[in-house]
């Protein structure tokens, strides 16, 4: 069984993210960039599927500048066989994303697609799903548990109220959460093997796929600082204050 994985090169989790003094968006430049955690975990599960000789290769996908072919080599320093960069300049937006994984599935015919259920720089949490009903297949978001029991796969997910079992037929689209697995370090001797391994590179262009965006940032601005607590004498004066300034009761 072929599976797809997507990664997404994101700016790392770790560093402080500053605000443009334009307002246009968030610095980039010489900030320090990694796989997006979600992207991780969607890997790390496609390769213990294919240790436990289930899967019989892994195809990562990412869609970006030319920089995300670091993004590829350290999934397929993981363990993905072989990557595909979709190389674009534009602001990818998530629908756009899954038109160009909903032609790259066309091309390559997967039983199953796994994605980060979410990136940690924009939060939409859409492209599973907007994958999902564009290819007109099953999916299962927020999984953290995934077994495969011949032509369909059994998926553990975390709803408000627990955990919820839900049985797809293959082929399906599913979304990692983060509670799936934890991803392995990447060794040295994996890097260098990584750097063996095929990865091809297309345009949206050459995949007939419109990528322009279909949002516009009109503004973005950094949370107003959080004001200095303050000290209450007693139950009354707190509860004052939550109703006649925070207003929250």
């Amino acid at each position: 069984m072929k599976v797809l994985v997507t990664v997404k090169r994101v700016i790392d989790p770790y560093v402080k993210v500053r605000v443009k003094s334009d307002g246009s968006g968030v610095e980039t430049a010489n900030v320090k960039m990694t796989m997006n955690p979600f992207c991780e975990i969607a890997v790390e599960q496609a390769i213990r599927m294919k240790e436990a000789g289930v899967v019989s290769e892994i195809v990562a996908v990412s869609i970006g500048a030319q920089q995300c072919q670091e993004t590829l080599r350290t999934a397929l320093a993981m363990g993905a066989d072989r990557g595909i960069l979709v190389e674009t300049g534009a602001e990818m937006q998530p629908l756009a994303v899954a038109k160009v994984l909903k032609a790259i599935v066309a091309k390559e015919q997967p039983k199953l697609v796994i994605v980060g259920k979410q990136a940690i720089d924009d939060d939409s949490n859409q492209t599973g799903q907007m994958l999902a009903a564009l290819l007109g297949w099953p999916q299962a978001a927020f999984a953290s548990g995934i077994v495969i029991n011949g032509e369909s796969a059994d998926v553990t997910r975390e709803i408000d109220g627990g955990l919820e079992k839900l049985t797809v037929k293959l082929p399906a689209v599913v979304t990692a959460d983060l509670r799936l697995n934890e991803p392995r370090y990447v060794t040295l001797p994996n890097i260098m093997k990584a750097k063996k391994k095929p990865m091809e590179t297309v345009k949206p262009e050459a995949l007939g796929v419109d990528v322009a965006p279909r949002l516009k940032t009109l503004k973005m601005q950094e949370p107003a600082r959080r004001g200095a607590g303050v000290k209450v004498a007693d139950v009354k004066e707190l509860v004052a204050k939550l109703k006649n300034e925070a207003r929250v009761i």
